[in-house]
Parts: C-alpha cells; sequence; structure tokens
C-alpha cells in the first residue's frame, strides 16, 4: 500500500512524535496528536496499567480520524462511566496476544483478540488489511511500531466486535 510506513530498529514517527522500543505501547501513544482520542478512551476504560504489563501484546491502534469515522456521538458516549463495559469490548477486539510484526501477518489468518473474537487478515503484497467481527475493514497505515512490551500496527478505522 502507498503510504504504509515500516518501521526502523531506531522508532518511527507517528502523529509527529518518534516512537520508540524503549517505552511501552502506553508511554509511545501518549505523544502522538493522531492518537489522542485512543489514549483517552484507554484512560476512560481502565486500561493503563494493563496496557503498561509485560505484554506482548500487539495493538491495532486507531487514529483519532478513524474514531471519527464512528456515528456522531458514538466516542462521547463511549467514554461514560456506565459505558465502561463496553468501551472495554472493543479496546480489547483491538489487541492480540503476542508480539506480531507485519511479515508475521498471513493472508486469510484468524487472529484471537484478548476480547475473545477474531479478525480475520487479508494481505496484499506489503498491504495489510483486519476484517471485523461486523464485516468492517480497517487498513493497517503505518505498522511495525516496536515499544518494548509489544507492537503497534495504526489502523484507519475502528474494529468492531460482535457484542
Amino acid at each position: 500500500m502507498k503510504g504504509m510506513t515500516m518501521s526502523t530498529g531506531n522508532g518511527v514517527m507517528v502523529g509527529g512524535a518518534m516512537m520508540t522500543p524503549d517505552k511501552d505501547i502506553v508511554d509511545n501513544a501518549v505523544n502522538s496528536t493522531d492518537h489522542t482520542t485512543l489514549v483517552a478512551a484507554v484512560k476512560a476504560a481502565g486500561l493503563v496499567e494493563t496496557m503498561k504489563g509485560a505484554g506482548p501484546f500487539t495493538v491495532f491502534a486507531p487514529t483519532n480520524a478513524a474514531f471519527e469515522k464512528l456515528p456522531a456521538g458514538t466516542v462521547n458516549t463511549l467514554v461514560m462511566p456506565e459505558n465502561k463495559q463496553k468501551l472495554t469490548t472493543i479496546l480489547t477486539y483491538h489487541v492480540v496476544p503476542g508480539r506480531l510484526m507485519a511479515a508475521d501477518l498471513r493472508d486469510g489468518q484468524t487472529l484471537t483478540t484478548v476480547e475473545g473474537e477474531t479478525l480475520m487478515v487479508h494481505r496484499n503484497g506489503n498491504a495489510v488489511m483486519l476484517h471485523d467481527a461486523k464485516g468492517g475493514m480497517a487498513n493497517v497505515t503505518i505498522a511495525d511500531v516496536v515499544s518494548k512490551n509489544g507492537v503497534t500496527h495504526v489502523v484507519d478505522t475502528v474494529l468492531m466486535p460482535t457484542r
């Protein structure tokens, strides 16, 4: 895919900030201006400590623009305390146990998320796409953002589980 950025061993730029392998997933994400909605959602769901854990985790991280594609008011509703469980379900659907680099993702592969449902991988050359449980599709726009407790792949769409 044109525009897909691969990382070097030294880090990769995401949202105007250098993501480096010596920081954990959360500490890298908080510096990205493209992931302020995701960081706020992780905080609202109470998942900060989990995502700072040993892992390793593979995170498919939706950008602010991905969250903006949701129906108007969705994000504001999800971050309300009474919707914490639904928010947690959606966020953990973006996390897969283990450290899966883009090169490890095969066309037709099924990934079981921390949430319990699956994501389907589709590849076309270097382009990686994910299909969610509701038929939605997300493109990996920046792959292989390595953190000390896993790897993040930036996606352009919020993935939705069935529940």
